[in-house]
C-alpha cells in the first residue's frame, strides 16, 4: 500500500431527458473584483453517457487485518452501526496477511500436510464446525526477504547467521504445477549497506540447490535507473553446481557495488533426508549467503551483516517464499476478521463481499476449500481478489501470473460463475522493480502473461490501489488538482495495458496516502474523496471502495511536516469506539445519499466539461432514478468561493434554460468543519454537518465557498 506500511495500522430505470445538455455557469469573486466565469457543461446526450452504477455497486469501504485484540474492538456494536451509517454500502476484506509475508488461515480448523508434526501446507476445513471469529497469520519460516508490508516485525532467512534456517522458493512455480514446459527462474537480491569492492562470495546451499545459476550486480548504484542492468561477475556463470558450502571466486566488478543477486536457473530436485512431500523438491533452498573481498590469506572478508533480526542484517530481497509453516507459528499480533462475524455484523449489508484469496503465500486446494466454506454458509460472494499488492512486493509478474492461474482453476472446479480478479496494485503507476528483462510495467507483464497461456478470460475485473501522494506536505490544494490528471492517467493506462480484454477497473482502496498526516483529516481530505469517487465513476469505473473505515486515531507515519491525521470515518476514543465524525464522514452521505439515492436503482453518469478557473472546480453530473439531475460540484480553490448559475439545453444546439425547481443544496466547507493540529492530540475543533437548504420553482445564483462540496439536485428545464 498503501497506508498498509503501516496501516496503524500501523468502500425503475430512470426517465430519459431527450439528449439534454446541462450548462452550469459559474463566477468565481476574488476580492472585490470578479473572477472570470466557469462554464461546465453536462453531455446528457446517448453519446455522453459514460456509466450506469448505484450506491449499492459504486461506493464502498474496506476492513483490514489488525494488531492483536483490534478485531474485538473494532466490530463492536457501537462501531459496526456508526460504520454502516455513512451509507458506503459494499465490503471489500482486505488481506493483510499477503502483505506481511504470512500464510492466511482464514479458519482455525484444516488439514496440514505433515500433521504429525503440525506442519506442512495447510488446506482450511471446508465445513468449520465453529464460529469463525477472528483469523490469524502464520509467519514462514523459509521467508527470504528483510522487511514486508505490514508490522514488518520478523527477517530474512539468508542473513540470519544461522546456518540451520533457510529460505526455499515457492515449489508451486514448478512446472508440475504451472503446466509450463521449464520451471520459473528465481532468484534472491542483496542491498549492501554502501557500496563495496566485492570479487567473492560465499552460500550455503540447502536442498533443492541450484546447479545452474549466475552470480551478478547491479550496473547503477541506484536501484531505480533506468538505464541499470544485472551483470554476471567474470566468473559468476556456474553450472556444475553442487550443492553444500560454496565458496565462489568471481572476478573483481569494474567498480564499487551495491546491488547483487543470484539468478537461479536450474534446479537439482533433491530433497532433504526423510522428505517424503514431493514440494519439497521444487524450487530452490539457500540457507545463508555472503558477498565482500578475498584477503591475501585466503580469508574471506564479509561485508553482509548476519543477524536474526530485519534491522540487524543485510536487506536481502527473493523472488518468492514457499508457503510452508507450522502451527506455532502463528503470529498473534496479525489478525484478520473471522468470515463469521463479519457478514453477522452486517457490514456486507447483504451485498456480495469483494473477497480475498490468498495467491502469493498460500494453496490453491487452500483458495478452493475457501469458496466452498462460502457457499456451505450460504455467504453472498460474486467478486474474488486474488492475491494483494505483488507489485509493491517487487515480485515478478510472471510468477504472481501462474500462481493466479492455479487458484483460479480450483475456484473454477467449485463454481465457475464467480468473477476473479486482482491483483489490488499497489499503483497503477508501478513498474517492476530492477528487471530489466521483464516488461518495465508490472500490469503489462502480468497480462501478457495471461495472454500468452490464453487465460485472459480468467481476469473478470482489474483492482489497484489509489493513494496519490507520498509527501503529504507543501501545497495540498495544488495536489489536489494534480490528482485529476493522475487519476486519468492511471485509467488511460491500465486500459491501454489490458486490451483487448479491458476487464472493469476497480479501486480496492483510496485514502490520500500510504503514509498518515493531517492531511487526510482536514478538510482537502473530503474534497479529494468527492473527486476520486465522482471522476473514476465518470471515467466507467465499477466500485471505489475507501480505505479508513473503523474508527481510528491520529498518527504520523513519514514526514514530520505531516503533522497528525489518519485515514478515518470516525476518530476513536481512549477505548477505540466512534467518536468525532471527520470529512470522509459526511461526504460519504452526501455521496450515496443526497448526489446519488440510496438502493440500487440505476444511475447514469454523463460527460462534464469545466472551462476557465484554471482547474479549481470540478463537476460531476448523473441522472437519478427520480428523473431528477444531481450535480456534485468540488471547489479546490483555498481563498475565493465561487458563484454558481445553473441551466440546461435540453437539445444540442439550443439556448440554455435554467434549470427547475423545486431543488436542494447540500454543502460541507469550513464553515462546518476545522482540525486543531496538537500532535497525537489532535482533533476536529468545529465538527456540523454540511448545510442543506431548498430551492423554489427558479435556481438562482449559489455560491460554493472555498474549500468546499457542493451537491445540487434539481428538475431539467420544462
Amino acid at each position: 500500500m498503501s497506508a498498509r506500511r503501516d496501516r496503524h495500522s500501523d468502500r425503475p430505470a430512470p426517465r430519459a431527458w431527450g439528449g439534454a445538455v446541462l450548462a452550469v455557469a459559474l463566477g468565481v469573486a476574488a476580492g472585490p473584483a470578479a473572477a472570470a466565469n466557469i462554464k461546465v457543461t453536462v453531455d446528457l446526450t446517448p453519446a455522453g453517457l459514460r456509466n450506469v452504477t448505484s450506491p449499492d455497486q459504486a461506493m464502498g469501504a474496506g476492513i483490514d487485518g489488525a494488531q492483536e485484540g483490534d478485531i474485538d474492538r473494532l466490530f463492536a456494536g457501537h462501531n459496526i452501526a456508526s460504520m454502516r451509517s455513512a451509507g458506503l454500502r459494499p465490503l471489500t476484506y482486505r488481506l493483510r496477511t499477503e502483505l506481511g509475508i504470512e500464510a492466511w488461515h482464514w479458519g482455525e480448523e484444516g488439514t496440514w500436510s505433515d500433521p504429525a508434526h503440525a506442519q506442512g501446507y495447510w488446506v482450511g476445513n471446508d465445513r468449520q464446525t465453529r464460529p469463525i471469529l477472528t483469523s490469524w497469520g502464520y509467519k514462514l519460516p523459509r521467508r527470504g526477504d528483510t522487511v514486508d508490508n505490514a508490522n514488518n516485525v520478523d527477517y530474512s532467512r539468508l542473513t540470519d547467521g544461522d546456518p540451520a534456517t533457510f529460505w526455499k522458493s515457492n515449489p508451486y512455480l514448478d512446472p508440475s504445477y504451472t503446466g509450463e514446459a521449464q520451471a520459473r527462474p528465481q532468484w534472491l537480491t542483496l542491498t549492501l549497506d554502501a557500496p563495496a569492492q566485492v570479487d567473492g562470495g560465499e552460500i550455503d546451499w540447502g536442498e533443492p540447490y541450484a546447479v545452474r545459476y549466475e552470480v551478478q550486480y547491479w550496473s547503477s548504484l541506484s536501484d531505480y535507473d533506468p538505464a541499470g542492468r544485472w551483470v554476471t561477475f567474470p566468473t559468476g556463470a556456474i553450472s556444475d553446481g553442487a550443492g553444500g558450502h560454496v565458496r565462489l571466486r568471481l572476478g573483481a566488478a569494474p567498480g564499487s557495488v551495491r546491488y547483487l543477486r543470484i539468478l537461479l536457473q536450474t534446479a537439482s530436485g533433491t530433497a532433504a533426508a526423510g522428505a517424503t512431500d514431493p514440494r519439497d523438491r521444487m524450487g530452490y533452498a539457500v540457507r545463508e549467503v555472503g558477498f565482500g573481498r578475498w584477503g591475501a590469506d585466503d580469508a574471506f572478508q564479509d561485508v553482509v551483516r548476519h543477524a536474526a533480526s530485519h534491522l540487524g542484517q543485510t536487506s536481502t530481497h527473493v523472488s518468492s517464499t514457499d508457503p510452508w509453516h507450522r502451527a506455532v507459528d502463528r503470529d498473534p499480533n496479525l489478525e484478520q476478521a473471522g468470515f463469521d462475524r463479519v457478514f453477522a455484523s452486517g457490514l456486507t449489508n447483504g451485498l456480495p463481499m469483494l473477497t480475498p484469496v490468498a495467491v502469493l503465500f498460500g494453496a490453491p486446494e487452500d483458495a478452493a476449500a475457501e469458496v466452498r466454506f462460502l457457499k456451505g454458509r450460504g455467504y453472498p460472494i460474486r467478486q474474488l481478489e486474488l492475491g494483494e499488492e505483488p507489485d509493491g512486493q517487487y515480485g515478478d509478474p510472471r510468477d504472481y501470473g501462474a500462481l493466479y492461474l492455479q487458484a483460479a482453476r480450483a475456484i473454477r472446479a467449485v463454481d465457475p460463475t464467480l468473477k476473479l480478479g486482482g491483483p489490488s496494485l499497489q499503483s497503477g503507476f508501478t513498474a517492476s522493480y530492477m528487471s530489466p528483462e521483464v516488461d518495465r510495467s508490472w500490469a503489462r507483464g502480468f497480462l501478457s502473461y495471461l495472454a500468452g497461456r490464453d487465460a485472459l478470460k480468467e481476469l473478470q475485473f482489474l483492482s489497484f490501489e489509489h493513494y496519490p501522494f507520498d509527501d503529504i506536505c507543501g501545497d495540498t490544494f495544488g495536489k489536489l488538482r494534480a490528482q485529476t490528471g493522475m487519476m486519468s492517467d492511471v485509467i488511460r493506462r491500465l486500459r491501454s495495458e489490458a486490451a483487448p480484454a479491458l476487464p472493469p477497473l476497480v479501486i480496492s482502496e483510496y485514502g490520500f496516502s500510504a503514509f498518515s498526516g493531517r492531511a487526510m483529516s482536514e478538510l482537502p481530505s473530503a474534497l479529494l474523496m468527492a473527486d476520486i469517487v465522482g471522476q473514476f465513476l465518470s471515467e466507467g469505473g465499477q466500485t471505489a471502495y475507501l480505505f479508513g473505515y473503523p474508527p481510528n486515531v491520529p498518527i504520523n507515519q513519514h514526514q514530520a511536516c505531516a503533522g497528525y491525521g489518519n485515514m478515518m470515518l470516525f476518530q476513536a476514543d481512549a477505548d477505540g469506539q466512534a467518536k468525532d465524525p471527520m470529512p470522509s464522514y459526511f461526504t460519504a452521505r452526501m455521496l450515496s445519499g443526497d448526489w446519488m439515492q440510496a438502493g440500487g436503482r440505476p444511475h447514469r453518469l454523463y460527460a462534464v466539461t469545466v472551462e476557465g478557473g484554471e482547474g479549481a472546480v470540478t463537476a460531476y453530473a448523473l441522472t437519478r432514478p427520480d428523473g431528477r439531475i444531481g450535480v456534485l460540484l468540488v471547489n479546490r480553490d483555498p481563498t475565493a468561493a465561487a458563484r454558481v448559475t445553473l441551466a440546461a439545453v435540453t437539445t444540442l444546439g439550443r439556448e440554455a434554460r435554467p434549470l427547475t425547481g423545486p431543488g436542494k443544496v447540500i454543502q460541507y466547507s469550513p464553515v462546518q468543519y476545522s482540525w486543531v493540529s496538537d500532535g497525537p492530540n489532535s482533533h476536529p475543533g468545529l465538527d456540523l454537518p454540511p448545510t442543506r437548504r431548498s430551492l423554489g420553482r427558479s435556481l438562482g445564483p449559489m455560491v460554493l465557498p472555498a474549500s468546499s462540496i457542493t451537491v445540487m439536485v434539481g428538475a431539467p428545464p420544462r
